[in-house]
């Protein structure tokens, strides 16, 4: 298992848009967010130890912050190829069996994982009501073996400064995880 760190986008990015399906069936796109006040966007995979450490303090957050307005998007790039258990049907088994509250989008062209730059799982954005970036990064400190709670408190006090119209957290730490799992000759170039 290697590490592979998140590029960190340049604070104030626009939040590049998307139209993906659901695990539900339904597609969604970066317009059916527009009324939140903030948009966070987590790409994600089902079979990723970094994530699956993280995923129900995520779900809790989720529906924390989901009761103020704020949307949470879950996105997954990972070829289907080199790893089926990524698939569409695993994703919809993996969000009821976590209990996701929040849409579970499958990128199967990887396209909207290269707009966003994300390189690892998982990899975090935060967007403020103009959809313009404000936090990108770690989730919290905790890591799969390191003894230290997972608390979101990283994401938290982006989201809690967000909200109340503050400006985002100076220091930001890259998230670190698996790697985005590309086809092969669809790799990106950062």
């Amino acid at each position: 298992m290697s590490l592979t760190p998140s590029v960190m986008l340049d604070l104030g990015t626009p939040a590049p848009d998307f139209n993906l399906p659901d695990v539900d069936g339904s597609m969604k796109s970066l317009p059916d967010f527009a009324d939140a006040k903030a948009l966070v966007v987590i790409f994600m995979c089902n079979h990723c130890p970094y994530v699956k450490h993280i995923i129900g303090p995520v779900a809790q957050l989720a529906a924390e912050y989901q009761a103020r307005n704020v949307a949470i998007v879950g996105i997954s790039s990972n070829s289907v190829e080199s790893h089926p258990q990524d698939g569409p049907g695993a994703m919809r088994d993996f969000a009821k069996k976590e209990g996701l509250p929040f849409p579970y989008l499958y990128d199967e062209s990887q396209e909207v994982a290269k707009s966003y730059r994300a390189a690892c799982t998982p990899d975090i954005f935060l967007f403020n009501d103009g959809r313009k970036l404000v936090y990108r990064g770690q989730f919290d400190d905790s890591r799969p073996g390191n003894h230290v709670p997972v608390t979101g408190n990283d994401l938290r006090a982006a989201l809690d400064a967000v909200l109340a119209g503050d400006a985002s957290p100076a220091e930001q730490k890259p998230s670190v995880g698996c790697n985005i799992k590309w086809k092969p000759g669809n790799e990106p170039d950062y």
